[in-house]
């Protein structure tokens, strides 16, 4: 039933549109006429359209001098011939008068005028909408016409909802003999018997015709003699029935209007192909694959991985291992000096911890190289953030007690034995480590670092990669390094005049201010880069970190137990203590 409403919705349009057009005011008989026991409608275009620019929607009259149009009135003039014939046969339709009603299609307008006019109720010109359209009765059985795709589409649209022709139910009891050969028609008013296909030929004096083919029944066969096909082209040649030449290579066809023939082409985007058996769309590459703009085929990504072989990662390698080396050997003179002024200053066996809270920081970095797996993600990012935060741990309760030890002890003793007592100092060094180790395993659990292939990035490539920077776990445990930084930067600062044996302001400000760049650096070109050298700059932001810390912390004290051990004594360290304190007195 929803689609007699269309149809019955689209009738009315045409009907609306045709009072809009002031068609009622047109001359509402046909053209020409002949009565008949059973009417056929036929609609030519008698008269050219004339071709202007039009403000806006009006009828076309047609009767027009000097628009005759001859291929229409050649039509017109075979459907009166034809119908003259079946009239005054004794063998075709015996009996039975056929008559006709002969319609001017000029134009769009009269074409619609005409196609209602042939449903209108016999001996009216009236056109009743009716709720039951399959039993309606228009007085014509059929309709010969429009000869074009456009005016055809419009009538075909109108007509189908009243089912004309209503002849079909019928045609397939005719029989009868045409040039001796029996013309019958199937239930589907398709002919059951053989015909010749025939090709008019128009280079003359006189339109003739020749016979270039046939078809059969049984079997069903079609046979076309391409040599008896004269084609109006210089040396006979066939011409191209296309409305549009051929895509480029990598173009494909969008339809333009109702004609396959007719189409735009239309560049295929990057990530897409034309396949040569599909021309109507570009289809898309495989998840491994890629393609440049107007493509014909796929290409494989290239998988990007910071691999161990290239010449980068050597140097890196090397720039780690012997950062390595050098804690391992400041582990040893520390071993060696360990009852010396310069390394009980330094911390005594803290140092130990700091020096390999250094070392496991940078064991992370092997982490980064090669595909990455399930381990290293977890590891890499998490090592660093764990080593880093015992050393700055230790780094910051050292000076602290260094402040204590030359300003606060005298004036808060009770505080100050009550610190030692306690061990302060190693208490607070467990303490802020397993805040940070917290951290850590909250975000190892909970925003697990995965390996992944990044797809979205480069067109091109496949970027092997770890999701850990994209969490929200990365960013609290780089945080909280932040603010240990901060406060590391703020107990040297408290110090910055003790004495000069004690003091290292100079060399933490300058190592923490290192390692603030650093990473500054590396989110800056995080958020600009994300291809496959991004592991490099977050490499050279750990390693530029671990070794400012090392440098500015270990390095002076190394200096004065390998190149000046005069001043590795007690002597020295109790003159300057001496110094600080008149100085102190005196102020």
């Amino acid at each position: 039933m929803s689609l007699w409403a269309a149809h019955l919705v689209t009738l009315q349009l045409c009907v609306a549109c045709c009072w809009a057009f002031n068609c009622q005011e047109t001359e509402s008989s046909p053209d020409f006429s002949l009565p008949g026991d059973y009417l056929l409608a036929g609609l030519f275009p008698l008269h050219a359209d004339r071709l202007e620019v039009r403000q806006g929607p009006q009828v076309t009259l047609c009767d027009r001098s000097g628009s005759i149009n001859g291929h229409g009135y050649h039509l017109f003039q075979a459907m009166r011939f034809s119908m003259e014939e079946i009239n005054n046969s004794t063998a075709l339709l015996p009996n039975v008068t056929l008559g006709y009603e002969l319609y001017d299609v000029c134009s769009d307008s009269a074409n619609v005028y005409a196609t209602l006019s042939v449903l209108s109720q016999l001996g009216t010109n009236l056109l009743e909408i009716q709720g039951d359209l399959p039993h309606s009765s228009p007085k014509v059985l059929a309709v010969i016409g429009p000869d074009t795709t456009t005016s055809a589409s419009t009538t075909a649209a109108v007509l189908s909802p009243f089912l004309v022709p209503l002849l079909l139910d019928q045609i397939s009891k005719v029989n009868f003999l045409l040039h001796g050969d029996t013309v019958t028609f199937d239930d589907k008013g398709d002919p059951v018997s053989g015909y010749n296909i025939i090709a008019w030929d128009w280079s003359g004096p006189k339109w003739t015709f020749r016979v270039i083919g046939s078809s059969t029944w049984s079997p069903v066969g079609l046979n076309i003699n391409k040599t008896r096909i004269r084609w109006h082209r210089k040396d006979n040649q066939v011409p191209t029935s296309v409305c549009t030449r051929d895509c480029l290579e990598g173009h494909y066809r969008v339809v333009v209007g109702s004609q396959h023939c007719c189409f735009e082409c239309v560049l295929c985007e990057a990530g897409t192909f034309l396949n040569r058996s599909d021309l109507q769309r570009c289809q898309p590459c495989g998840k491994e694959e890629w393609a440049p703009e107007g493509s014909q085929t796929c290409f494989p990504r290239t998988v990007e991985v910071l691999t161990w072989h290239e010449p980068i990662s050597w140097v890196l390698l090397a720039a780690n291992t012997l950062f390595l080396l050098l804690l391992v050997g400041t582990a040893g003179l520390f071993s060696r000096h360990l009852d010396t002024p310069v390394v009980r200053s330094a911390g005594g066996s803290l140092c130990f911890l700091m020096l390999g809270s250094l070392a496991g920081a940078s064991c992370s970095i092997y982490g980064f190289f090669g595909e990455p797996t399930l381990v290293t993600c977890l590891l890499r990012q998490a090592l660093f953030f764990l080593g880093f935060a015992v050393f700055l741990s230790c780094l910051i309760i050292r000076s602290f007690q260094l402040v204590i030890i030359f300003k606060f002890s005298t004036k808060v003793p009770t505080s100050y034995h009550a610190w030692v007592r306690n061990h302060g100092a190693g208490l607070f060094v467990m303490i802020s480590s397993l805040a940070q180790l917290l951290i850590c395993l909250t975000w190892l659990v909970v925003w697990t670092p995965l390996p992944t292939r990044e797809y979205q990035r480069f067109p091109e490539l496949v970027v092997l990669e770890c999701t850990e920077a994209n969490s929200l776990g990365f960013l609290l445990a780089f945080t909280y390094n932040g603010l240990l930084s901060a406060s590391a930067f703020a107990c040297s600062y408290l110090g910055k005049d003790l004495p000069e044996n004690y003091n290292e302001a100079k060399c933490v400000t300058f190592s923490l201010l290192l390692n603030f760049t650093s990473w500054i650096a590396f989110f800056t070109m995080a958020s600009i880069y994300q291809g496959k050298y991004l592991p490099v700059v977050n490499i050279l932001a750990v390693l530029t970190s671990l070794s400012s810390g090392f440098s500015g912390y270990f390095l002076p004290k190394c200096y004065v137990i390998l190149c000046r051990p005069d001043l590795n004594n007690t002597e020295h360290f109790q003159a300057s203590i001496q110094d600080y304190t008149r100085r102190c007195g005196s102020a």
